[in-house]
């Protein structure tokens, strides 16, 4: 099985002759049903790179080899896609099964943040999301020295450079706000000042600096270089402080729901149940999940043909569960886990799917206390009414009101 991982600008000739030369050394593996297998992916890995002229602008992954399917067959699979952000690993190895550990990488971070590295020779704007980085825009300046040539006036001189600080420093406002800024808003979710003068600080404080990021900056750090090696070092200083970013943003977005219940506003539901029937009703604004919830959603089919949904945590014994309510049993169409379908559907309700951890204390409490799922709602939803509807249509009469 081939896992073939090509980062952006990679070129596609290279890696047909890579794979050319590792066709050739395959040709010498002694076992056959090992070395049929071997040059089977690498040709249909071959054939499947010749579809693309360039690698797209964030990479090509290609997995390719023979899988067992569910029913115990042997078939051929190959996949090729674009991932959805840049990846900046290359890979290319031939094992037992497919290596999807660099996606897992681009799946832990999608927060952006901005960069801003100002010294006495210019500026440096760029972006790091997980583990990729770009620069968006560099300039140098020509700022004069604090000292001049004999026979000029030391007060016009330090006028002369103090203007010209301030038109550096006005510049970087202006681009910072082209970089950082898209249709009124900020497209980072903070922002790094970095420099090895006091330009970062100025820039701060001044009037120039466009109030909207001016809130976005966390962290302001001191670097030796200006540049491209300042903008690495500055991601190095500042990575703890952008991992902490994400765990601010949760206990913000877990209080606030706390907040919701502690004033009883009635614009919130916790657990399962009562999530899916105001997303069912549309009411959900926030949907606030457990990372780790393990329920599995189950598609089941009564004796009537007719489908059944039902989300189970998968303790639960398989007989308990497929009982349905007259106690004959259900078949089993489908079974998916419930945080899967949720990342798939969320969309379809026009509501805003948040994940969150368990390891800050009001994470820990949010999965205890509320079962790990819940959501704020747009406007009030009165369950008991919704569970007393319920009740009178199944108790009804079916025949004679139609239900």
């Amino acid at each position: 099985m081939i896992s073939l991982i090509m980062p952006p600008r990679t070129q596609i000739s290279i890696t047909q002759k890579m794979l050319t030369d590792e066709y050739g050394t395959a040709s010498n593996i002694k076992s056959r049903v090992n070395r049929l297998s071997v040059l089977s992916a690498i040709t249909s890995t071959q054939q499947k790179l010749k579809l693309y002229s360039t690698v797209p602008k964030n990479g090509l992954v290609i997995y390719c080899g023979e899988v067992l399917t569910s029913e115990g067959k042997e078939k051929k699979l190959t996949i090729s896609f674009e991932p959805f952000k840049p990846i900046n690993t290359s890979l290319y190895l031939c094992d037992n099964k497919f290596h999807t550990e660099p996606l897992s990488e681009l799946l832990e971070s999608d927060d952006k943040f901005g960069f801003i590295i100002m010294d006495g020779n210019g500026a440096l704007f760029g972006t790091v999301s997980g583990n990729t980085r770009e620069v968006l825009h560099k300039f140098t300046v020509d700022l004069p020295k604090k000292h001049g040539r004999g026979g000029q006036s030391a007060v016009r001189f330090a006028r002369l450079r103090m203007e010209k600080r301030h038109n550096y420093i006005r510049k970087v406002a202006e681009v910072a706000v082209q970089n950082f800024i898209t249709n009124d808003k900020v497209n980072v979710a903070g922002l790094i000042l970095a420099g090895s003068a006091d330009f970062k600080n100025e820039l701060n404080r001044s009037d120039l600096f466009d109030p909207r990021l001016q809130d976005k900056v966390i962290k302001i750090v001191d670097v030796s270089y200006g540049g491209e090696n300042g903008f690495n070092q500055a991601i190095e200083l500042s990575a703890e402080t952008l991992s902490n970013v994400k765990f601010i943003q949760e206990k913000k977005l877990i209080n606030s729901f706390f907040d919701e219940i502690s004033q009883d506003t009635g614009k919130f539901c916790y657990g399962i149940d009562d999530t899916l029937k105001a997303l069912e009703l549309g009411a959900c604004d926030v949907i606030i999940v457990w990372e780790g919830l393990t329920t599995v959603r189950y598609t089941l089919k009564n004796a009537d043909g007719e489908e059944v949904i039902k989300n189970i945590n998968p303790d639960t014994p398989k007989d308990e569960f497929l009982k349905d309510s007259d106690g004959s049993e259900m078949e089993i169409v489908s079974e998916k886990p419930f945080l899967e379908w949720l990342a798939e559907s969320y969309k379809d309700y026009g509501t805003t799917l948040e994940f969150v951890t368990d390891r800050s204390s009001e994470g820990a409490q949010f999965v205890k206390g509320f079962g790990g799922i819940g959501a704020m709602l747009r406007y009030k939803v009165n369950f008991e009414q919704l569970i007393s509807d319920d009740e009178y249509y199944s108790d009804s009469d079916s025949d004679e009101y139609g239900f």
